[in-house]
């Protein structure tokens, strides 16, 4: 397997000791479980992700907001909590991933449930500048892209091609997903920005920003699952102490109920 230093250098600088015992354990096959609930048939997926879908507080009606979606797993969790009060927009930009969300909604749906999910396929980040869309969501699934270091450990053209400057260029464009998000989300509502990701940068570097920009209506809602460890603004379950799981970071945000639907703007 090759080895890139600068990846290496990069995790042992931010997990000290623990970076060889998490390497490899990210090296392992991830361990996927059957998520059964609501669905025609089953549809498996890391039960971390189960965890973090399963986090959001759905609202008692109205439309939720899954704004990565695809390959469509957490949105197969969001749906089998919702009820007939709840419809469910699930976005992906990618055509090619909006094709494979589709498919994974068309076979794993009941007819009923599948009525109730639209696919939309706009840029999520974008969202938030629209005036007309501020407020229109009483949930949000920021699932967003990431480094991913699963992935890239196990590939060796992806490792080969890993640099230091891919944790900082993602962050971005999770901030601007995740504050595009808090825009649209209505007041008293829930939001969960959640990665696979390693790196503090994409992390609690990405929730901190919204608190520090919204401080008056973006209110910390800790996750209240018991897997993984506590952060500065949310969990991550690593795999290396999980059973296998993960990575996956979950951070919670309310919306202050006071605020109006364009708070913080």
């Amino acid at each position: 397997m090759i080895r890139n230093h600068s990846f290496e250098a990069y995790y042992a600088g931010l997990y000290g000791p623990r970076w060889k015992p998490l390497r490899k354990s990210l090296l392992e096959k991830a361990e996927a479980v059957p998520f059964t609930a609501g669905l025609a048939i089953p549809y498996m997926l890391d039960y971390a992700s189960v965890l973090a879908a399963r986090s959001l507080r759905l609202p008692e009606e109205g439309m939720i907001l899954d704004a990565c979606a695809s390959p469509g797993g957490k949105s197969l969790v969001l749906l089998s909590a919702m009820d007939s009060g709840q419809t469910l927009l699930a976005n992906e930009r990618s055509g090619e991933r909006r094709r494979r969300l589709v498919k994974v909604l068309d076979e794993h749906l009941e007819l009923e449930k599948r009525t109730r999910v639209r696919v939309s396929g706009f840029d999520a980040a974008a969202l938030g500048a629209k005036k007309n869309e501020r407020g229109r969501f009483g949930g949000i699934l920021v699932d967003a892209p990431c480094s991913c270091e699963r992935r890239v450990i196990q590939n060796e053209k992806a490792l080969s091609q890993w640099s230091a400057a891919r944790p900082r260029f993602l962050a971005r464009r999770q901030w601007a997903l995740l504050s595009a998000a808090f825009l649209t989300l209505r007041p008293g509502g829930s939001l969960i920005y959640a990665t696979c990701a390693l790196s503090v940068e994409e992390n609690d570097g990405v929730a901190s920003l919204l608190i520090k920009k919204y401080s008056r209506d973006a209110l910390l809602d800790e996750p209240d699952f018991p897997e993984g460890e506590k952060t500065a603004f949310g969990r991550i379950i690593l795999p290396d102490v999980s059973g296998g799981i993960g990575p996956m970071y979950v951070a919670r945000f309310r919306k202050n109920p006071a605020g109006s639907p364009a708070c913080g703007a």
